[in-house]
């Protein structure tokens, strides 16, 4: 499949809605977009190809991680902003933060970058947090670490969370750890979260939380939360729970490593 292949309106992003959900999942081919309607998942397409590391949805445009450059969409397509090779991207309150293979972590703010700190071996970024291989940072004028090792996920739209290689944590006054294992991803919304290791989904909220039944052997290493639950495997099958149970559809798209959830509108 190449670009010519794909129609204006497939490459459209946060346009005209059609009472579906819209997934974006970054993948080594690129950033395929994928429309789910409660839990079924129907046609996706690749939007864009590129080596894509990580994908985040802003109230605007979206944010695509790639082993070039980060993209945002803007006019049907995706135009780089000059930050150079990136592993991460997330939104701090519309601001745009990424982060690069050599631990710069910098904000964007219209046009320009503005580095903020380095920390080595950045693996996640989602609103104020960082998540890296020695713990979570904090993003302010600065970055400050607030704890934890090896973080290999973190989220932040509910009940703050972090996946470490130690166990799943939760933040209330400080972190406390909701289960032991080797977390590898996370996702939250004020209704509760998700989380997963290599062999298994759960979802919760504080201390308790119980594992999903779901339709693939494969490990989950994305997760997203929007009108429903959303998991991607590495090899690329979309799992969705719209409140029934997990369904699922392979994409067979091979290395999957983020998944974003378009704003509703």
């Amino acid at each position: 499949m190449s670009d010519a292949d794909i129609s204006l309106d497939e490459k459209r992003v946060y346009g005209e809605k059609t009472g579906t959900t819209e997934l974006y999942v970054a993948a080594e081919l690129g950033v395929a977009v994928v429309a789910v309607s409660a839990d079924i998942v129907g046609e996706f397409s690749l939007a864009h190809r590129c080596t894509a590391r990580d994908v985040a949805a802003g109230p605007d445009f979206l944010a695509v991680a790639t082993d070039e450059n980060v993209l945002v969409s803007a006019d049907g397509g995706y135009e780089p902003t000059d930050f150079g090779p990136a592993v991460a991207v997330g939104f701090d309150d519309g601001d745009l933060l990424a982060a690069g293979p050599d631990g710069r972590v910098a904000r964007r703010a219209g046009e320009d970058w503005t580095t903020l700190g380095t920390v080595e071996d950045v693996r996640a970024i989602d609103g104020d947090l960082v998540g890296a291989a020695d713990g979570v940072y904090r993003v302010g004028d600065g970055l400050d670490h607030v704890g934890l090792t090896e973080a290999w996920d973190v989220a932040t739209g509910g009940t703050p969370l972090a996946a470490t290689g130690e166990g799943l944590y939760y933040l209330g006054p400080g972190w406390a750890k909701a289960m032991d294992g080797e977390f590898t991803a996370v996702a939250s919304d004020p209704d509760g979260g998700l989380a997963a290791t290599a062999d298994a989904l759960y979802a919760g909220e504080g201390e308790d939380w119980c594992e999903c039944e779901i339709p693939t052997e494969e490990s989950v290493v994305a997760l997203a939360q929007g009108t429903g639950n959303y998991a991607v495997s590495e090899r690329g099958t979309v799992l969705v729970d719209a409140g029934d149970g997990w369904r699922s559809r392979a994409l067979g798209l091979p290395g999957v490593s983020g998944v974003a959830v378009a704003p509703e509108a």
